[in-house]
C-alpha cells in the first residue's frame, strides 16, 4: 500500500511538473503574441485619450475603467470565441471580418478629419464633456469601446497568428493571458497620461524647487501633449485601418498594392525609414477608403434630402 502511496505521489508531482511547464510555454507564447501586436497597442493607447478629454477630473479614471471593462469584454467575450471559432471551422472568413472593421477604422479616423476641416465645422461649439451630463459620457465610453473593438479584433488575431500551430485550448488560454496583458499595459498607460497634469499640480504644490518647475512644466504641457496626442490618435485610426485593408487584399489574392508598398519599403532602406514609408502608404489608403465611406454616409443623404 506505500508502494502505492508513493506511486500516486509521483504520478502527481510528474502532473504538476508538466502543469508548470504547460503554463511557462503559455506565458512564452503569450509574451510572443503579445510583443507581435505592440504595433496596434501603440494606435490604441494614442487612441483612446482623445476620448476622455473634457471630462471633469474626477470622472477621468472612472471612465478609463469603464472603457477598459468593455475592451476586456470586447476581448473576452466577443472576439475570442469568434477568432477561435473561425480559426477552426472557416479560417477564411477572418481576413474579410477584420477587412470590415478596417473600413470602419478608416471611416471613423476621416470622419474626425471632415469633423475639424469640413464645411460648415465652425458653425457649432462643441460643447465640454462635462457639460453634456451622463448621457454624453455614455456616448464617449460607448464610442471608444466600440473603436477598441476592431483595435482590439486586430490584436487579438495577430497574436492568433502567432501561435496558430499549437492545440485549441492552449491557444484559448494564450489568448486568453494575452486580453488581460493589453489591457492592463493599454489602460494603464492611458490612465497615466491624462492624469499627467494632477500629478503636476501636486509637483507644484510641493516645497522642492526642483519639484515645482517638473509640476508647472507637466500642468503647462499636458494640454499641448494631449492635442498632439488626439492627431496622432486621428492618424493611428487612418494607418490602422488601412494596414488592415492592405494585408487583407493581399491574403484575398490581389497582391499588387502590397508587393509596392512593400518595395518602397526596401528601397527606403527598411529599419525605422521602412516602417515610415509602411506606415505612411497605409494611413493613405486608410485616408482614400475613409473618405469615400464618409462621402457616402454624408453627402448622398444630403443629396437625397434635397431631391
Amino acid at each position: 500500500m506505500a508502494g502505492g502511496l508513493v506511486a500516486l505521489l509521483d504520478d502527481i508531482a510528474a502532473m504538476a511538473k508538466l502543469a508548470a511547464a504547460s503554463v511557462d510555454d503559455i506565458g512564452a507564447a503569450a509574451a510572443r503574441a503579445s510583443a507581435k501586436s505592440a504595433g496596434v497597442v501603440i494606435d490604441d493607447t494614442a487612441v483612446t485619450p482623445q476620448y476622455v478629454q473634457g471630462f471633469n477630473p474626477s470622472r477621468e479614471l472612472p471612465v478609463i475603467k469603464r472603457i477598459a471593462i468593455g475592451s476586456l469584454r470586447n476581448k473576452l467575450l466577443i472576439i475570442l470565441p469568434l477568432a477561435l471559432l473561425f480559426s477552426q471551422f472557416v479560417p477564411w472568413l477572418l481576413t474579410p471580418i477584420l477587412m470590415v472593421g478596417g473600413t470602419y477604422l478608416a471611416f471613423e479616423g476621416a470622419e474626425k478629419i471632415w469633423e475639424k476641416f469640413g464645411p460648415g465645422h465652425h458653425e457649432e461649439p462643441v460643447e465640454p464633456v462635462a457639460a453634456g451630463g451622463a448621457d454624453h459620457e455614455d456616448a464617449m465610453a460607448a464610442g471608444a469601446i466600440r473603436t477598441d473593438l476592431i483595435l482590439s479584433a486586430e490584436i487579438m488575431v495577430l497574436a492568433l497568428n502567432e501561435v496558430a500551430d499549437e492545440p485549441f485550448l492552449a491557444r484559448a488560454a494564450i489568448l486568453i493571458v494575452v486580453a488581460f496583458l493589453i489591457t492592463i499595459l493599454v489602460y494603464g498607460v492611458v490612465g497615466i497620461i491624462v492624469k499627467m497634469d494632477d500629478i503636476g499640480l501636486h509637483l507644484a504644490e510641493r516645497s522642492s524647487k526642483i519639484s515645482q518647475k517638473v509640476g508647472r512644466g507637466l500642468v503647462r504641457g499636458m494640454p499641448i501633449f494631449l492635442r498632439v496626442l488626439s492627431s496622432v490618435g486621428i492618424v493611428a485610426m487612418l494607418w490602422v485601418g488601412g494596414h488592415i485593408l492592405l494585408v487583407g487584399v493581399d491574403d484575398l489574392g490581389w497582391h499588387w498594392p502590397y508587393e509596392h508598398v512593400h518595395h518602397w519599403e526596401k528601397d527606403a532602406g527598411g529599419g525605422a525609414v521602412g516602417w515610415l514609408v509602411n506606415t505612411g502608404a497605409s494611413a493613405v489608403i486608410g485616408a482614400v477608403i475613409g473618405a469615400i465611406v464618409v462621402a457616402i454616409m454624408h453627402l448622398v443623404p444630403h443629396r437625397t434630402k434635397k431631391h
